[in-house]
C-alpha cells in the first residue's frame, strides 16, 4: 500500500495524560520519522510536532487514538500522493 508524508500537531492540555499520549507514539514509531516536543510550562500544556511517513489507515489509526485521550487535541496534514 502507498504511504505518505504528513505532519501531526498534538496539544496536550492535560499533562496527567502525557504517558497515554508516548504510549500511542511508541505503539506507532515505525511511522514516525521526526518529533518535536515542546513544554509551554507558562501555559501548562505542551505541543508535539510529528513528521509521519505511513499509509492513510496507519495515520488515521494513530491519529484517532491520539484524539479520544482527554484533554488532548490532533490535527494533521497529508501529502495529496
Amino acid at each position: 500500500m502507498e504511504t505518505r508524508i504528513g505532519v501531526v500537531g498534538i496539544v496536550v492540555e492535560d499533562l496527567e495524560n502525557s504517558s497515554m499520549v508516548n504510549a500511542v507514539l511508541h505503539d506507532f514509531a515505525e511511522i514516525i520519522v521526526g518529533r518535536m516536543g515542546i513544554p509551554y510550562r507558562g501555559k501548562g500544556i505542551s505541543v508535539i510536532s510529528l513528521i509521519v511517513d505511513g499509509t492513510t489507515d496507519q495515520i488515521s489509526a494513530m491519529t484517532g487514538k491520539l484524539g479520544k485521550i482527554a484533554g488532548v487535541t490532533v490535527k494533521s496534514a497529508m501529502t495529496k500522493k
